[in-house]
């Protein structure tokens, strides 16, 4: 697993610090302060060969004089010295190293690559180098050369940049805001945010996980822990770079829109993480997150002594798109018994400028009891009249009383005292009750919770690659596109794509091919007789956008006028285009469709996530209008839905006025069908419908572009390449026969079924959920099946046996694989009452053979000694078995897989 050894880096027993020194603007010398005034309860040892002693802490030669071994050396020593610190280490049987030196170099032949050679032959785990170092308060450990430790507390935050880190540290001071841990990362030669999402995610000190992101390396990698993060708790992101222009080559509209920072917001949209746009924002969110919960819906009621900032209030929930939450003739009736008659009467409650600490107290025990809004936003403005701190000291024991009386979700309760002294913030603070300076900040860190529960929903989904809502003729249109690139073409010709389209079931105009004008006349007579009217398009590789040279020619109707377009169009192509490669014009019929939308559709291929998913407003100014959005393949329907209701186009697609709205799902369908595409042919590279009309009748595609090119492998393991979140792997289903001729059908597990996971764990002994988890289990909370049911395919895999008689779950087998993609963990769990029946041999064949397909050296287990079953059939498929070095109740099992 990636998070293999990360214990022993982030609550190590032992550290060794290496390299530190005296010398005044050292790295070293803070460090070892830091871990000194965190108080770390381990070992704790100091390695230098230069002095004694440094600062009172006596010093020894190597590690291997130390009288422990640490399970973690922090390295602030000279970069040549790296490498064989840590071969040293890893002889000795040290876990891991912290690397906060920086100058190791990238790439073959580097500082950086014998480090991490030297760390792969021992297992060790690498943080860093080039960082700020890490904060652990839980493990009161603060091996970083930041200027302040944390308080304890529940959010974590993983940081690409070391100055972010400390920034972070200094504001959750102020705030008293505490970290389950911070890790700067670095330059990320082994551990990366990918695995420290999947520590903090299993993390029970951990309530919501902070990102600050450059870069992602491993994009796959990254989603998959990133989607199995967000399932159990939030993770917020900050990214930087959000105005690079990386789309300015782009040879498609397609591409030109999918820039790279549109592709990261797609990305984190799918994984479930919630985006900011700066620190301040996450600041905001840290504030929120780390106090309350997500509300189940966007209806805001807000109280206030102070009309003005009511309002304010409500028009800023408004633009972020939250609902004020309407006040019932029920409510209002109890609020008028406690309240003036010259309160408002509704939503911004304004209780008037008077109101003292009772008369908040009755209001917000109505607003806390009223079903009609999902939270509550309190403010104060303060006055000559009632003392703001006695305000704040009611409504923190109401809010207190509340929790107390209440089980299961509660209503989040946010607050701004405005101009508060900082009394008021830290009784509020102390109650965890999110407080903010403004009245929007307040509505932010609403939204945030608001749209943390909305990008969360559709982590559930699991969308197949072959959608049964479609069956297209995939070995047509890839013979289509193979034919292009055995001719060494990096373009489909129209007529290709025609064919490419058609094999998809997406509606194109008839399309033709015409060298000179006498193709073009010929194909032209032919739609005439139709009773169609002609364009004409140029038909060249190398012009990108045919309006721009006079390539297009619209509404011809004899014979005469498409000779003459013809020969204009190629005229204009060979003057202002002379070095392009001209293979005459595209012959259509022009389709008149005066109430049709224009839309984009399209596919891109991009460098860090692979494909993907583009759609907008269309047209030839659709780089101005630059109405679109992204996703990341594979799509449903409702995905695409989502996709396209992200749009402002998407209102046009309604009807208004006299124009009827477009036939539903037709355009979603297509882009289902791109998506798909996409998964059949990786090759190709990109593509964009514009225009495609859409209208009551349907939609048809009047002009495209296709990009084809051989394809590199992006991402490990089998599924399509070219995607970042692999599809539902239905290719995996099966239907097994054991013994007695008893028949169960297995298949990759999903979301929704967490309930039959449940009542299959009820006809399981606590016998064997003691030998399968090791411990005693007596209750499985919806979080820890959740971690179990929703997967993304992409580390993980479960398979679920169903009984074919009865359809009663009777097994799970699961494998997850290590972060390098070498090695995969297994675990099985059978029914109690149908074991010795053949069911543990089948599932344990399946998932060899399912690890041998995804490239996987070997899998790897630990079962208890006692367990002589499991120990047994291991032994007949092969593995090797051995006693676990550190614990010798357990017994290491081993299969080294052939094919690889």
């Amino acid at each position: 697993m990636s998070t293999y050894r990360l214990k022993s880096l982030l609550a190590p027993r032992s550290v060794a610090l290496v390299g530190a020194s005296p010398r005044p603007g050292s790295v070293g010398r803070p460090i070892l302060g830091n871990i000194r005034k965190a108080k770390f309860k381990g070992e704790f040892g100091l390695v230098n060969t230069h002095y004694a002693e440094i600062d009172g802490v006596a010093t020894v030669g190597s590690l291997s004089r130390l009288p422990f071994v640490p399970e973690l050396i922090v390295i602030t020593a000279p970069t040549a010295a790296v490498a064989g610190l840590i071969d040293e280490a890893g002889s000795l049987g040290t876990a891991g190293a912290l690397i906060v030196s920086a100058g190791l170099g990238h790439g073959a032949g580097s500082l950086a690559e014998a480090a991490e050679r030297a760390a792969h032959q021992y297992g060790m785990r690498l943080i860093g180098p080039n960082c700020l170092g890490i904060m652990m308060p839980g493990a009161a450990l603060n091996a970083s050369f930041a200027a302040h430790m944390p308080s304890a507390g529940n959010l974590a935050l993983i940081s690409q940049s070391g100055a972010i880190a400390a920034g972070m540290v200094d504001w959750a001071a102020q705030r008293e805001v505490g970290f389950s841990g911070i890790v700067s990362i670095g330059d990320q030669l082994d551990v990366d945010i990918a695995d420290l999402l999947d520590y903090f995610a299993l993390d029970g000190g951990t309530r919501a996980i902070l990102l600050y992101v450059e870069a992602i390396k491993d994009a796959r990698k990254f989603m998959s822990a990133a989607r199995a993060a967000a399932r159990v708790k939030p993770v917020v992101v900050v990214k930087s770079g959000r105005m690079a222009q990386g789309a300015k080559a782009a040879a498609t509209h397609t591409g030109a829109l999918a820039g790279s920072d549109a592709v990261y917001d797609a990305a984190f949209r799918r994984a479930g993480i919630l985006r900011v746009s700066d620190l301040r924002e996450l600041f905001d969110c840290a504030e929120t997150l780390g106090r309350v919960e997500s509300p189940p819906g966007k209806r805001l009621a807000i109280l206030t002594n102070g009309g003005g900032i009511g309002v304010l209030a409500i028009d800023r929930l408004v633009e972020l798109d939250g609902i004020p939450a309407a006040i019932e003739p029920a409510t209002r009736k109890k609020l008028d018994a406690v309240l003036p008659n010259t309160w408002s009467g509704s939503n911004p409650l304004d209780i008037v400028a008077d109101a003292d600490a009772a008369r908040y107290a009755a209001a917000l025990e109505v607003l806390l009891a009223d079903a009609g809004n999902d939270a509550i936003l309190v403010m104060n403005v303060q006055t000559a009249i009632a003392p703001a701190d006695e305000i704040a000291a009611t409504v923190t024991d109401i809010v207190c009383k509340y929790r107390q009386q209440h089980l299961g979700r509660l209503k989040p309760v946010l607050a701004v005292w405005v101009g508060a002294d900082p009394k008021i913030i830290d009784l509020l603070s102390g109650a965890r009750i999110p407080n903010y300076p403004t009245e929007d900040d307040a509505v932010r860190g609403f939204m945030h919770l608001v749209g943390h529960r909305e990008v969360t929903a559709t982590l559930a989904r699991v969308p197949p690659a072959l959608p049964s809502e479609s069956a297209p003729d995939s070995d047509a249109a890839r013979q289509i596109v193979t034919a292009a690139l055995s001719e060494g073409r990096q373009w489909l010709d129209p007529v290709e794509i025609a064919r490419l389209f058609d094999a998809y079931q997406i509606p194109m105009v008839p399309t033709f091919a015409a060298a000179d004008a006498e193709q073009a006349v010929a194909h032209a007579s032919a739609l005439f007789a139709q009773g169609a009217t002609v364009v004409l398009k140029i038909m060249s590789r190398d012009i990108v956008h045919k309006s721009d040279i006079g390539g297009v020619v619209l509404n011809l109707t004899s014979v005469d006028a498409v000779r003459g377009a013809t020969a204009g169009i190629l005229a204009r192509a060979k003057a202002l285009r002379p070095e392009a490669r001209i293979a005459g014009v595209v012959v259509q019929a022009m389709v008149v469709r005066p109430k049709a939308r224009e839309l984009i559709l399209g596919l891109a291929d991009d460098p860090t996530f692979g494909t993907v998913v583009v759609f907008g407003h269309g047209g030839t100014a659709v780089e101005i209008i630059n109405d679109k959005a992204l996703a990341l393949p594979p799509l449903d329907l409702q995905l695409a839905r989502d996709l396209v209701e992200r749009t402002r186009v998407s209102r046009l697609l309604r009807a208004y006025r006299d124009v009827p709205a477009v036939k539903p799902d037709s355009v979603e369908m297509v882009l289902v069908k791109l998506a798909q595409m996409a998964a059949d042919i990786p090759e190709i590279r990109e593509l964009d419908i514009n225009p495609l009309l859409a209208d009551q009748t349907g939609v048809l595609a009047v002009d495209a572009r296709v990009a084809v090119g051989q394809t590199k492998r992006k991402f490990a393991g089998s599924g399509p390449a070219n995607f970042a979140v692999r599809p539902y792997p239905s290719q995996w289903q099966r239907h097994i026969e054991v013994k007695d001729g008893w028949r169960v059908f297995a298949r990759p597990i999903r979301p929704e079924d967490e309930p039959q996971i449940h009542e299959f764990l009820r006809h399981v002994s606590s016998q064997d959920l003691r030998l399968r988890f090791f411990a005693p289990m007596k209750e499985f909370s919806h979080e820890f099946i959740a971690r179990l049911t929703q997967l993304d395919y992409a580390r993980a895999m479960a398979f679920v046996a169903f009984d074919e008689a009865t359809n009663e779950l009777v097994g799970v087998v699961r494998i997850h694989s290590d972060s390098i993609y070498e090695n995969g963990e297994y675990a099985i769990l059978l029914r109690s009452d149908l074991k010795g029946r053949g069911l543990g041999w089948a599932l344990m064949q399946l998932i060899v053979e399912y690890a041998t397909s995804e490239g996987l050296k070997r899998i790897s287990g630990q079962v208890l000694q006692e367990n002589s079953v499991m120990l047994n059939m291991c032994r007949d498929l092969g593995f090797a078995v051995k006693s676990d070095a550190a614990d010798q109740a357990l017994c290491d099992v081993t299969l080294e897989l052939k094919n690889t």
